[in-house]
């Protein structure tokens, strides 16, 4: 199943307290339960102004219609074609 990253630029972001983003996660969360099986959040990272998720789903239609109910932006969704390391090097 496709892997994808979401970016979603949130202001302030990377200033968030733990309970913000632990309602935030939950609210993730609910929406996924709704949804069933067939979408999975990896996790994401908190950086800057923006928060970079990291989905398994069958298509992009449905990260978006997660990030609809849960009132997240997707301002920009891409399927992971490849993924590299440092032991690609070798």
């Amino acid at each position: 199943m496709p892997k994808y990253i979401i970016e979603r630029q949130i202001p302030g972001a990377g200033n968030l307290s733990s309970a913000e983003l632990k309602a935030i996660s939950q609210t993730s969360c609910g929406v996924l339960e709704k949804m069933g099986p067939r979408i999975n959040w990896v996790h994401s990272y908190v950086a800057g102004d923006k928060i970079y998720c990291i989905y398994i789903a069958p298509n992009e239609e449905m990260v978006l219609e997660h990030a609809k109910q849960g009132g997240f932006p997707a301002n920009l969704v891409a399927v992971v074609s490849e993924i590299i390391d440092p032991i690609t090097a070798e």
